[in-house]
């Protein structure tokens, strides 16, 4: 995740403030439902969202000492609410409870944004599938002219295949969409399955049905796969843009801004530097989805092999395929095309 390859409301998801919001908000809603059912005092819920607050940075000094995340920020919460209310904070749950549940939070707001960048791709699609529905170009097989086509229909199949991909990301969407509140070993041993229910709810997840210590990651496996399945979709589009760009096809090209050039040594030339970009980034969205699958087996009840995985590529995976698919939006939108130049390889 890199600020070249980044947009700010994708970003802010992954920001470590964001982050322990949720953890916050978790931790809270968890306190209600264990006052709600007589095993903490009220007042002390109640106190815990009026003083609850959190710096990121005092989160990392104790970390330093404690070499644990969240011992780290239930330490500091103590500092802020004090240790009358915070000793209830946490009760029954175990540290995974909190991850898990946060981590699937954050990847339900990231394929929210996912959705509506590809609503907008979409809709690019359609434009000029129609506007070309009857401009007449060359069909290839193996990159031999074949038959007619037209440039609608070029652009209508990519609209098919975008839109199942849509279809995949709902599905997927609702796939990560749980929270686990379960304590240790997810027994319930210690916490009413009444705190995970609550916690889901307001957190806008469905329980786990089945939890060991973590949430199955065989959800977390689908997820990037289907992130890799669109961005493959994506690098389809903009192989076919790079191919009608040649000089000696040019069918289509990028829009050049005023001022742009193509080459530090021939800067005269028109290069299809963005749809050559999406298909570098294409490649790493996909490279996302093979660790995430080698994620799905972890020993027993649990362990941390998944953990450093998903730090990466949670944050990468969603940040460069919705900057990509920002890019692939806009180069659909001021694609310049050659009605003239489909001719001439016609005739």
């Amino acid at each position: 995740m890199i600020p070249r390859y980044s947009r700010p409301e994708m970003t802010a998801i992954w920001e470590p403030k964001s982050k322990f919001q949720i953890w916050f908000e978790i931790e809270a809603h968890a306190c209600d439902a264990l006052a709600e059912l007589g095993v903490i005092p009220k007042s002390a819920a109640k106190t815990i969202w009026e003083k609850g607050g959190f710096d990121p940075a005092r989160i990392d000094e104790i970390e330093a000492v404690t070499k644990h995340d969240v011992i780290a920020f239930l330490t500091h919460l103590a500092e802020i609410i004090g240790n009358d209310e915070a000793r209830f904070v946490h009760q029954g749950m175990t540290s995974s409870d909190v991850l898990d549940t946060t981590l699937n939070v954050q990847l339900v707001r990231a394929a929210d944004l996912l959705l509506a960048d590809m609503d907008r791709v979409l809709a690019a699609l359609k434009a000029r599938a129609i506007e070309h529905k009857d401009t007449v170009r060359i069909g290839r097989s193996h990159g031999i002219h074949a038959e007619p086509t037209t440039m609608g229909l070029t652009f209508a199949r990519f609209y098919a295949e975008m839109d199942r991909g849509r279809d995949r990301l709902i599905a997927a969407r609702k796939d990560i969409a749980t929270g686990a509140i379960s304590g240790a070993v997810g027994t319930f041993a210690n916490i009413d399955p009444a705190v995970e229910d609550h916690v889901c709810a307001k957190m806008g997840l469905t329980p786990e049905p089945i939890s060991t210590q973590v949430i199955p990651r065989d959800r977390h496996a689908m997820f990037f796969a289907t992130l890799g399945v669109i961005a493959s979709s994506m690098e389809n589009i903009a192989t076919e843009i790079r191919h009608m760009q040649r000089t000696e096809v040019l069918e289509a090209e990028e829009y050049f801004s005023p001022g742009q050039k193509g080459s530090s040594a021939m800067p005269h030339k028109r290069n299809p530097i963005l749809t050559e970009n999406l298909t570098g980034l294409a490649r790493m969205v996909r490279a996302y989805a093979l660790p995430a699958m080698e994620n799905v087996a972890l020993w027993h009840e649990r362990d941390i092999s998944h953990s450093s995985v998903e730090r990466m590529i949670g944050p990468d995976s969603t940040v460069t395929l919705d900057f990509a698919l920002a890019r692939l939006t806009n180069v659909v939108d001021k694609l310049l095309i050659y009605p003239e130049g489909m001719q001439a390889n016609l005739d």
